[in-house]
């Protein structure tokens, strides 16, 4: 009963995927085929199927034939070893690594972090921050006075005190603390806006600052926001909408002119009458090297210009538009947009928000929750978590004593060796499916990835490379099963290999060898040459077009030599002077050198021009003669020394469109003896019951 409902069940699998086609005594199911050629043509596999038409039918038989001759020469491309070529397989892996790279993520938290990302590009922010020094490897008191004081700096500025002037005496009070004595000189300065960020958008800050100033409200003061620097506080003043570069051309009038409130008045008056506004730039501007010529200041990102600058164009100025006057710290103002860019929509911005979210804390949460996911897949299980037990059967139970009896401070600067015997004891630390990962492995992952590191606990230090140990291995293990459980990354793996293996192919039995083989080719232009109908548009490019002999002599200056004696001495010296430069020769032996102030009063140049892709000779011109063309002081003549009848271009003429004529002979050439060679069988029947 068994083996009758396997049978069963087989039968209608062949019945409901048929074969379509044999290659070598292997089976190439109807599914794997309209897979493919469903793709090519960029329609949805799921798509109901819509009326035949003579033009899909051809575009199916057309794409079977291909696609026959494809898997015949991979057939032969794998029976001659090319999928174990270095070179291929070199190119293959970078593929793969960079392939992998995007399944080793959890998609959904990416997806997030990508809206995330674009959502806050639409803003551009103004903020001040007052930075309370703690790095990462802070002592668990030290860590606790930074974040206690930062927390007072806030409510400090919570309750009303200037912003500035808090981040001036924090600034001044660490300066003076500095063991640098320049650091210490800088405390006297002067600086009524220490602290300010200008203006930035998503990316300009590290990913918790951002976090945390994009969810504040403006005039808002945070709490202490944790960075690897430290505790920052910090200050939102604006949040724009932000319209991407902008290029502007400005006024400014500098706080040290003299009456500067007036000059930019009178600046601003003038432009409402109609003045331009490189006029007006030029003789009020302070801003010698652009503002006083009008130039534009070029494209600018948002946290490359003054903040005010952000928040007037962001008020809703359109290209062309001045502002009125404002006020900024170094003076006053006026801006003219000459252009800015305006936001793209979201799927046009996923591969820029990718390429921007591969290094920092943003990209590492993807990947640290699909390490999470990994331990649910394929079993996980860290054995330093397993009280010890006596029961039989009971799990291990293991500590980082071992590694940590063997790591010194010499981690903390990328110098960290050890000795594999001191290593004893080799319980495992943790499994993933059936491997275990033993004290000897966190070595030499340590060892492997060196670094230079704050120096910090080393307790603490080993529990926290321990995790990411444990994360490494996840991805890796996830990493080595990609082709056996994700079907999408086999398949564009198998249609990679399959693409660069058809490509060497091709090269060495068609493209390399049409070019090598010059006797080869000389014949088949020999027997192909004559069997072209220059009639035929299609062929056109096989033939010359009518074509002319033409000498056109410049003579500049109409004093030198006459038009008509020219044309007279053109029309006796043809027949017993051909060639330009003779013909040019008599004619300099009349010019009129008193009266000529030329150096080279005749000019000569020769060319072969064909009717429909020049422009020397005229419709009515295409017949022996001589033609003036006069000009401002003097005039051209243009000699039709001949016209050459249409006719079939010579091999080197039209090289390119027979040699490709010639790789196209040599790959049906190989493609039917290859289907003679692994019995290649079409079943029609199964192509003509295809609807799509």
């Amino acid at each position: 009963m068994l083996l009758a409902a396997a049978l069963s069940t087989a039968v209608a699998q062949t019945a409901n995927d048929p074969v379509i086609f044999e290659v070598g005594g292997k089976p190439i199911y109807k599914s794997q085929f309209m897979k493919d050629f469903l793709q090519s043509i960029g329609k949805d596999p799921s798509a109901a199927p819509t009326a035949c038409t003579y033009e899909k039918r051809k575009a199916l038989e057309e794409y079977a034939q291909l696609y026959v001759n494809f898997r015949a020469k991979l057939a032969d491309a794998y029976a001659l070893g090319y999928d174990t070529l270095p070179a291929l397989r070199k190119e293959l892996k970078t593929y793969r690594d960079e392939l992998a790279t995007s399944y080793l993520i959890d998609s959904t938290t990416l997806k997030e972090l990508l809206q995330e990302a674009y959502e806050r590009s639409q803003y551009a922010l103004h903020a001040a921050h007052i930075l309370v020094p703690c790095g990462e490897a802070a002592s668990a008191q030290d860590t606790e006075a930074a974040y206690n004081h930062a927390m007072e700096l806030s409510l400090r500025a919570r309750n009303g005190e200037d912003f500035y002037t808090l981040a001036q005496e924090e600034m001044r009070t660490q300066r003076m603390n500095s063991k640098d004595p320049l650091v210490r000189k800088r405390a006297e300065e002067d600086n009524p806006i220490e602290g300010d960020l200008g203006c930035f958008t998503v990316f300009d800050m590290i990913y918790p600052f951002e976090s945390a100033v994009y969810a504040m409200k403006p005039g808002e003061v945070s709490q202490p926001v944790r960075t690897k620097y430290g505790y920052h506080v910090i200050k939102l003043f604006e949040r724009n909408h932000y319209y991407g570069k902008a290029n502007v051309a400005h006024i400014w009038v500098s706080n040290k002119a003299i009456n500067p409130e007036k000059m930019i008045n009178g600046a601003y008056r003038q432009l409402s009458e109609g003045d331009p506004f490189a006029t007006v730039a030029k003789n009020y501007s302070s801003d010698r090297g652009s503002g006083a010529q009008g130039i534009e200041l070029g494209e600018m990102p948002c946290n490359q210009l003054p903040p005010e600058y952000v928040s007037t164009i962001a008020s809703g100025m359109q290209v062309g538009d001045f502002s009125k006057p404002f006020k900024t710290r170094y003076g006053w103002h006026i801006i003219k947009l000459i252009s800015k860019e305006e936001c793209p929509p979201f799927e046009s911005m996923v591969p820029y928000l990718k390429s921007r979210m591969t290094v920092g804390e943003r990209s590492k949460r993807p990947q640290r929750i699909f390490a999470e996911q990994c331990k649910r897949i394929y079993g996980f299980e860290d054995y330093t978590k397993v009280k010890t037990s006596k029961k039989k059967n009971a799990p291990y139970a293991a500590s980082l004593a071992a590694i940590r009896a063997v790591v010194t401070d010499t981690i903390f600067s990328a110098k960290f060796n050890y000795d594999s015997n001191q290593i004893t004891d080799m319980r495992p630390l943790f499994r993933i499916g059936e491997t275990n990962y033993n004290s000897r492995d966190f070595a030499r992952y340590l060892s492997k990835h060196k670094k230079v590191w704050p120096i910090s606990d080393l307790d603490i230090f080993v529990a926290e490379r321990y995790k990411d140990f444990m994360e490494y291995e996840l991805i890796k293990y996830a990493d080595n099963r990609l082709e056996q459980d994700n079907p999408e990354f086999r398949d564009l793996m198998a249609e990679y290999r399959h693409g660069l293996m058809i490509f060497t192919y091709n090269d060495k039995f068609v493209w390399s060898r049409a070019i090598k083989d010059s006797a080869g080719f000389a014949d088949f232009y020999a027997e192909a040459m004559p069997k072209h109908d220059i009639n035929d548009s299609a062929q056109a490019p096989y033939f010359w077009n009518e074509r002319a002999r033409v000498y056109t002599f410049s003579i500049f200056d109409s004093a030198c030599l006459a038009p008509e004696k020219a044309i007279s001495i053109l029309q006796k010296k043809m027949a017993d002077a051909p060639g330009g430069e003779a013909l040019r020769d008599a004619l300099m032996k009349k010019v009129r050198t008193k009266k000529c102030k030329a150096d080279n009063p005749v000019l000569v140049r020769f060319d072969l021009v064909e009717r429909g892709s020049q422009d020397i000779l005229r419709d009515g011109e295409w017949h022996t003669g001589i033609y003036g063309r006069p000009h401002r002081k003097g005039y051209d003549l243009v000699l039709v020394e001949k016209v050459h009848e249409p006719e079939p271009k010579a091999l080197h003429e039209a090289r390119g469109y027979y040699l490709n004529d010639y790789q196209n002979y040599l790959d049906q050439k190989v493609c039917s003896q290859l289907r003679e060679k692994y019995n290649v069988k079409v079943h029609q029947e199964v192509i003509d019951e295809i609807t799509y």
